[in-house]
């Protein structure tokens, strides 16, 4: 959906407005959005409408004179989003809501700590932090712009919530998507050992993958490409519901032969993923005019490099990447079906994935088929790519139900005798 900034303002307010509720980010009576237009109008949400029904219509206007437009009074928190925009004119969005994870933070006084994963910094950036003000007051308008005008683009609400904001509402959004799972993998990997966070050299090696690679004009799309096209984006949207992925991060690819794979673009909301944003690669050229995921050297490795690999996943969902800024064990060795499917997890040092994907991809396989990278992602492969998928939404159920174990009681594993017959039964 390359049109999405094309839409009317309300309108635009209203799809974000779903995905916040529809994804349990707001309540019926919290949280508000606004977009100033090129006119210097406000667009906001109502007060006091319930946020799961919302509709165009209901969006209130504020025009650059005061007057209000609309069949509602604007948001209780209008103040400071007109705080903002008056203070910082490169911000043309602004999202505000309570996430249960960042206010977790608010009403302990604390901000998340963004360098735990490269993607946390580079969309996120550093997070500032606002004191307590009562909410709908000019004080509390005041004391955010104030923040934002130190450079933050999102701010903590002391015992309140959160304000994101962007260039545009979708950058606001995910901004804000991307803070709240960070805030999770915290939350989550603060219940196993001592949170690892990242230097500034060791982010900058991220920036090392190259996605620049020559192009060519496809001059047929054949029918398994095609085919294959619909099943990433098929399951590419179920692990956006499942949220397993976020708007800006996740990485799908599927072999189409020795030659050639499909791989998920760079920098494409993933929610609105279609089929002609993926970009075909061959004998290591890209589709003309497309950019493929800055990790598609590290696919291209390991299909030359495991012929029985035919898609490989790679995503940073909360509860398996708490185990990777935590430096904690990933026991497999649970439940018969989290060892048949993951096997022994291997774990990689931060930066392996970057400097050595030779490593990587020659140890990755089906007797690996689960990596996880230190303060980075998970990969997941498989024959096909419901495989690579299962292999994902299995990993981050097991990782959930070792995290919820440990409020409960002491881990008790598969013995080795157990683990023995589980192999022979299998064929492992």
């Amino acid at each position: 959906m390359d049109n999405l900034n094309l839409m009317h303002p309300r309108d635009q307010i209203i799809l974000i407005m779903q995905r916040i509720y529809g994804y349990s980010m707001t309540t019926t009576s919290g949280g508000n959005l606004s977009i100033i237009d090129e006119d210097n109008n406000i667009w906001i949400t109502p007060a006091s409408v319930d946020k799961g029904t919302l509709q165009s219509k209901d969006i209130v206007c504020v025009k650059q004179d005061g007057k209000i437009i609309g069949n509602y009074k604007p948001s209780s928190e209008f103040p400071f989003h007109l705080s903002i925009y008056k203070d910082r004119p490169d911000i043309k969005a602004i999202l505000h809501a309570h996430p249960p994870a960042l206010v977790s933070f608010s009403i302990v006084h604390k901000i998340p700590n963004t360098r735990i994963i490269p993607q946390a910094q580079y969309i996120c950036g550093d997070i500032g932090y606002a004191k307590y003000r009562l909410p709908g007051s000019k004080n509390l308008g005041d004391i955010i712009a104030q923040i934002f005008n130190k450079g933050f683009n999102i701010v903590i609400l002391e015992n309140h919530g959160i304000v994101s904001s962007g260039k545009n509402l979708f950058e606001a959004f995910q901004r804000f998507e991307t803070l709240d799972f960070c805030a999770r993998i915290i939350i989550k990997g603060s219940t196993l050992g001592k949170i690892q966070t990242l230097s500034r050299d060791q982010l900058d090696l991220s920036k090392q993958n190259k996605n620049k690679l020559n192009e060519f004009v496809p001059e047929i799309h054949t029918s398994k490409e095609k085919e294959l096209r619909n099943i990433i984006c098929i399951m590419i949207q179920r692990s956006y519901k499942q949220q397993l992925i976020t708007s800006t991060e996740g990485t799908f690819s599927c072999r189409i032969n020795e030659n050639s794979f499909v791989i998920t673009p760079y920098g494409k909301d993933r929610k609105y993923l279609e089929i002609e944003d993926l970009v075909l690669i061959k004998d290591d050229k890209r589709e003309s005019g497309k950019n493929p995921s800055r990790s598609v050297l590290l696919h291209k490795t390991i299909y030359k490099k495991q012929p029985e690999i035919n898609a490989v996943i790679i995503a940073h969902p909360p509860n398996i990447m708490a185990f990777g800024i935590s430096g904690t064990e990933f026991n497999t060795r649970t439940i018969p079906e989290s060892y048949v499917v993951l096997r022994d997890i291997k774990v990689f040092p931060y930066g392996t994935q970057f400097l050595n994907i030779d490593k990587v991809s020659a140890v990755l396989g089906p007797k690996n088929p689960v990596i996880i990278f230190e303060n980075d992602c998970v990969i997941t492969c498989g024959r096909d790519l419901l495989q690579a998928y299962d292999r994902l939404e299995v990993a981050e159920f097991s990782a959930k139900s070792l995290i919820a174990s440990k409020s409960i009681g002491d881990l008790s594993s598969i013995t080795e005798n157990q683990i023995q017959e589980i192999n022979k039964a299998f064929s492992i």
